[in-house]
This record gives C-alpha cells, structure tokens and sequence, in this order.
C-alpha cells in the first residue's frame, strides 16, 4: 500500500509540473508529455492494485488506446481541435457517470453492511460522492456532445430556443436533486435498486443537452472551459467514490484550472460566471444581423502589397478563418518578410479568439511563430491608433467595433481588439456573410478598412509572391 501511495505521489507531481509547464509555449509539449506520463502511471498502478486486470491485458490496454489517440492527434486538423476537445470532456465525464453507478451496484450486491465493516468510508459521504459523479459527468457527457455536434456544423451554431425553456431546466434540475436526497437518505435500502439510478442519469443527460442548446457558437469558447471544469470535479467525485487519491487530485487540478479558465473566457465576454450557471447564457450571441449603412470595400493584393510594404508597423488578428484556410504558416511567411523589411510585426491574440481557449496560440505555436510576438488584446490596445497596418484573418465578434458603440448590439460591453482605431486595416475573408454567431461585423463598413475576399492561405502566399518579386 505504501509503494501505491507514493506511486501516486509521483503521479500527482508530474500533474502539478506538467499543468504549471503549459503556461508557456516554450515548456508546453515537455509538460504535456511529464501529464501524459503521470497519468501512466497512476492508470497502470491502479490495475495492479485493484488486480482489475493481468499485465497482459494492460499492455494490451496501453497499446490500443495509445494507438487510439494517436491516430486521433494525427488526423484532427487545428479546424477540428474544438470539437475533439469537446469530446474528450464528454467521455470524462461519461467515465466518472460509469463509475458511480458501477460502485453503486457493487456495493448493493455484496451489501452496505459488509462495505462498510471493510473500509473507513460513511455511507453518506459514498452515496453523496456516487450522486456528484453521477450529476456533474451526466450533465457534462451530454452537453460537451451538444458542444462537439455545434462546433462540427452538424448542428446549427444558433442558440436553439423555445418557450418555457428555463423553466423545463429548473423543473429537471429540482428533480435531480429530489431524487438524490432520496438517493443519499435511502440508498441502503435494498428496495433502492439500481434502475433507480438509472432515473437519475437520464435527467442529468437531458439537463445537459437542455443546458447547453440555448448556447451560441460566439461564447463556445466560454462552454469548453466550463465543461472541461466540470469533466474535472466529475472525475474528483469519482475518486472519492472509489476512495483513490490520485484520481481525487486529477481531478481537482483539471476542476480548479477550468474554473480559472473559464472566469477568464467569461471577463473576456464581459460576462458574468452566473450567466454560464443559469440558463440563456449566450443566448444573445445568436441575435439577429444589423442593419448596417454603407457597403464593403474590396481591394486586390497588389493593393495591399504597396500599403504593406511602406508600413513601419503590423499587427496580425488571427481568428478561426485563419485555422480552417491553415494560413499560419503563409502567415507565418509574411511576418518574417515584413520584419526583414524594417516593420514591427505583432500578433494580437483576443482571449476568446478561435472556438476553443488558446486556440490561436497552438495554431500560432504550430507555425514556430516567435512566442515574443504574441501579445494580448490589453497590450495592443493602447497604441493600436499608431499602428499602419492591421490585418485580421477570419476573425469577426473579437473586432467588431459594435460591441463598444451599439447599446442594441448582443455583444455590446464586450471587450474587443480596437483594429478599427488603426490607420489601415485589412480583412481577408471568403465572403460577405456573417460570422459563426451570425452578427454583422460593423468593422467591414468602416472608412479605413478593406476586404481581401478569397482564401486566405492563397491570399497570403500572393502577399508573399508580390514581396518576392
């Protein structure tokens, strides 16, 4: 027991190392790989010391489902990350509901009495911590799927609405807990049988597609944070189910990280936590498109070639355009061409840039792009109105001047990149239409901005033709 408990020791510290390492660009692949390990390890001893399972079936475990997850990282472009991010919170939470409910079953076969004189646990803190895991990962499962299925396009990136929504919520929620008192009060009771349980996890499931449709795809970003929290107190409530202390530490590393994470995302939005907790939380962000006076101007290449390279400044806004053109690299490029030409290049990284937290910083990271040229929206702010060339790739809400100047805006009080304070700013996108929350980007209409339509991989690689020669 004693060489479990320090395995476990060991497990936990190359989580705590492995997670402070992620910080920074620089040491984030070496503590993704020190997290990776420690989970190896606190996986496989957990197998030997519960004797689940021979050392056959453990390599052959390791083997498939490293297998599994290599091909997966292979395959999923940086377009398809969100969503696969979104699954990997729903599954978590999946496991901490099968844990629940499969201790709870074991216990009622070999009986609460006989559970009890073996171990130091109290039936209520089990019964309490089965319905925790229960709720917490039923809820996530289902919503992290909602969030994968919007975030693919295989649903609509609208909030999906209805009359007496938030009160269907409430109502579900309240039975939820109705029945997990009774759970908790009456769950010695041999009339309590399992399929009881089974009530309770379908209520959390559909309390959690209910949670998240109301969500539009403008605050996805906001619901991966949360939902990778709550992936992590799933996971916490079920170590303490199975009374493991690895699995409880895990698990509130990755709940307490997600929470920083996600007030983070919500202080981007100019929102509350209070608005992810109680329904209609985004709501607003599918509002209709407005009516805007003017019309786009579209410039050529050339055009932007001749402005560019007589810019003593730049800054790059990256958005999830520039993800599924996979433009980094081509931007990437540029930047390096414009440095050389005497420009300071800048990338201004919005925190809810991309469908997913730090999205552009791991595509930006993919690129090799210099990690002292990133800086954040509260940086560049100041000093935008100097700036000579701004050039935002497929971003839209993060810049759209709407949020500070329309009172009638969904997104107004949001925080934005002020690119419309620059001397020039050019857009490059692939046609006129709205972005994912379906808003109409203001920022298009303004006198000192352009439209580079097209591709924007293509459009950057003729921005580097044109400096080539």
């Amino acid at each position: 027991m004693e060489l479990v408990n320090f395995a476990y020791i060991i497990a936990s510290i190359l989580f705590i190392f492995g997670i402070k390492m992620l910080g920074s660009a620089t040491t984030a692949r070496r503590g993704n790989r020190l997290s990776a390990l420690g989970m190896l390890i606190a996986v496989v001893v957990t197998l030997f010391d519960r004797n689940v399972l021979s050392m056959g079936w453990i390599v052959a475990g390791v083997v498939v489902g490293s297998t599994i997850g290599l091909i997966a990282a292979k395959r999923v472009q940086m377009t398809g990350m969100p969503e696969l991010v979104a699954l990997f919170n729903g599954f978590g939470g999946l496991a901490s509901v099968f844990v629940g409910w499969a201790e709870f079953d074991r216990i009622s076969r070999i009986g609460w009495e006989k559970y009890l004189g073996n171990g130091p646990a109290d039936s209520t803190f089990i019964l309490v911590a089965i319905f925790l895991a229960i709720l917490i990962g039923g809820i996530t499962f289902t919503g992290s799927l909602v969030a994968y299925l919007k975030l693919s396009g295989k649903m609509g990136g609208s909030p999906t609405l209805f009359p007496g929504q938030k009160l269907l919520n409430a109502l579900i929620l309240l039975a939820v807990i109705g029945l997990g008192v009774v759970l908790v009060v009456n769950g010695q009771s041999q009339e309590l049988v399992v399929s009881f349980l089974v009530i309770i996890i379908a209520l959390c499931c559909l309390l959690g597609i209910l949670g998240v449709l109301p969500i539009g795809g403008g605050d996805m970003p906001v619901v991966i944070a949360f939902l990778n929290s709550c992936s992590g107190l799933a996971a916490s409530a079920a170590g303490f189910v199975i009374l493991n202390n690895v699995l409880i530490v895990a698990g509130c590393l990755v709940g307490a990280s997600g929470l920083i994470l996600t007030m983070i995302m919500c202080k981007a939005m100019n929102r509350t936590l209070g608005n992810v907790f109680f329904g209609g939380f985004g709501a607003a962000s599918g509002g209709k498109a407005q009516k805007v006076e003017g019309e786009m101007k579209a410039a050529s290449t050339e055009d932007a070639y001749y402005v560019l390279e007589a810019a003593q400044s730049v800054i790059f806004v990256p958005g999830y355009g520039m993800a599924v053109a996979q433009a980094q690299h081509a931007v990437k490029e540029l930047a390096a061409i414009l440095e050389d030409n005497g420009a300071e290049v800048k990338f201004a990284i919005h925190p809810v840039a991309g469908r997913m937290p730090g999205h552009m910083n791991v595509l930006l990271a993919e690129a090799d792009v210099p990690y002292e040229q990133l800086a954040e929206m509260d940086d560049v702010n100041p000093t935008i109105a100097n700036v000579d060339v701004v050039m935002v790739i497929g971003a839209n809400d993060v810049v759209n001047p709407a949020a500070a100047e329309d009172q009638s805006s969904p997104i107004y009080g949001m925080p934005i990149i002020n690119v419309h304070q620059a001397k020039t700013v050019y857009c490059l996108k692939r046609g006129q239409g709205a972005g994912f929350s379906g808003l109409v980007n203001t920022l298009f209409f303004r006198p000192n901005t352009r439209m580079l339509y097209g591709d924007a991989k293509e459009t950057i690689n003729a921005l580097v033709s044109e400096f080539k020669g």
